[in-house]
């Protein structure tokens, strides 16, 4: 059997310390049962959900100033799901979701790691039907245009689930999709703003975008 191996992380986000239990690196696969084959997750993809990538630790620092009282929060691909427990530390409203099997199981340890209370979550693909999920006030999420297909399916996914008078904010590291993305949003109803995303604490090097969509109603 293919054990993934994992390591234990602390990542610091101005006076509060996150602990995080995540994958070694990028080269780990765990799938004997198939189960993520079946979904749709690629051995390739496998390991993705599982590390704190650099436009996922952004999001989390937006999330420690976000304006979250009295919202519904939604975060869109999740994978480790540094953002949402963030949010949770704040006493945000806020469910997760992911394709990934095994999404859950991580963000289970990793809120008990921080201590905190449990994150709903659900686990969907962006073409599938989750009607159990509802919708939201606002819908956050970062690097999740890797596939020209994700255009497509990543809109018509938060498009379900916005309130009439929402926001979405998407940290993109540039994969050359953001203005595809943003015309799709656009013909959706949704007016759209992008800003060069504050990135000094994580890479000198990274070069992403903060894509914010809005609707008034």
């Amino acid at each position: 059997m293919t054990k993934a191996r994992v390591r234990y992380q602390t990542v610091e986000l101005g006076e509060t310390d996150f602990h995080l239990k995540t994958l070694r690196d990028r080269q780990q696969f765990e799938d004997d049962q198939h189960e993520a084959e079946e979904l749709g997750v690629s051995p390739a993809n496998w390991p993705l959900f599982g590390v704190v990538w650099e436009s996922g630790e952004i999001l989390a620092r937006l999330m420690q100033t976000q304006d979250i009282e009295g919202l519904r929060v939604l975060e869109v691909g999740c994978g480790i799901a540094f953002a949402s427990i963030v949010l949770r530390s704040r006493n945000a409203d806020i469910t997760a979701t992911d394709q990934h099997p095994q999404a859950a199981a991580f963000l289970t340890v990793n809120t008990a790691l921080n201590e905190l209370g449990p994150i709903a979550f659900v686990r969907t693909g962006w073409c599938e039907q989750a009607p159990q999920l509802g919708k939201f006030d606002l819908i956050i999420g970062s690097d999740l245009l890797y596939e020209r297909s994700n255009v497509e399916l990543l809109s018509g996914f938060i498009d379900r689930h916005t309130k009439r008078r929402c926001s979405v904010i998407i940290v993109d590291p540039g994969r050359g999709l953001q203005a595809r993305f943003s015309r799709r949003m656009v013909a959706l109803g949704y007016t759209h703003d992008s800003t060069r995303a504050v990135a000094s604490e994580v890479s000198a090097s990274y070069r992403g975008r903060v894509m914010r969509f809005s609707r008034s109603g």
